[in-house]
């Protein structure tokens, strides 16, 4: 892996999935506590992709069960952008974070593993930011 792979910031390119037309509603939907999950139907109006962040960041995310060892590694890869704000992360802040939410599971979250994963993705919109 190339000394610039590992500089490399990802983040969760929301244009990539318009323009593939994925619906970010759709994939954070399930990400939603229960007492979040009612939020983006209320009223006339759609909570945007930052507001959805925003509600998943400060709420959502709190919760013991938002990400954990049983979760697919790219989905908890999906759901830790979620949680930190859609903040770009390089492979190793990552990697460190991840294993810290999955209790320790450094296995699967090596940078090795993730890069492959990251550069993989054709489903959550997980782009290296610009």
């Amino acid at each position: 892996m190339s000394n610039n792979e590992q500089t490399q910031r990802w983040f969760i390119d929301l244009d990539w999935l318009e323009q593939h037309n994925r619906s970010f509603l759709t994939l954070v939907q399930d990400s939603l506590c229960s007492k979040c999950t009612e939020r983006p139907r209320k009223g006339k109006k759609q909570l945007s992709p930052a507001g959805l962040i925003s509600v998943i960041k400060n709420c959502c995310s709190k919760t013991p069960e938002f990400i954990t060892n049983k979760s697919p590694v790219l989905y908890s890869i999906f759901r830790l952008f979620l949680a930190n704000g859609n903040k770009p992360l390089s492979l190793e802040e990552l990697g460190l974070k991840l294993a810290e939410w999955r209790g320790g599971d450094t296995q699967r979250t090596s940078v090795e593993v993730l890069s492959r994963l990251l550069s993989h993705d054709q489903y959550y919109g997980l782009k290296p930011a610009p």
